[in-house]
């Protein structure tokens, strides 16, 4: 294996990370609003907060496109 592939696998590793995070960003976002909406106020508002970090991170339709969810 050469230089060149094996930087090439980190960087398609590196590439589904963000991916992941991007996807269970977007899940943590809509659970958020739900547990705040069901009465969860704290703990929703909490994890918005999170997910909304996580989300401008990575991006916020990366994880949909690198997934091809439609």
């Amino acid at each position: 294996m050469s230089g060149q592939d094996y930087f090439s696998s980190v960087v398609e590793g590196i590439e589904f990370l963000i991916a992941t995070a991007s996807i269970i960003g977007l899940l943590g976002l809509l659970l958020g609003l739900l547990m705040i909406i069901g009465g969860y106020k704290t703990a929703g508002i909490k994890l918005f907060v999170v997910c909304l970090v996580i989300v401008g991170i990575t991006g916020l339709f990366t994880g949909v496109k690198y997934f091809h969810v439609h």
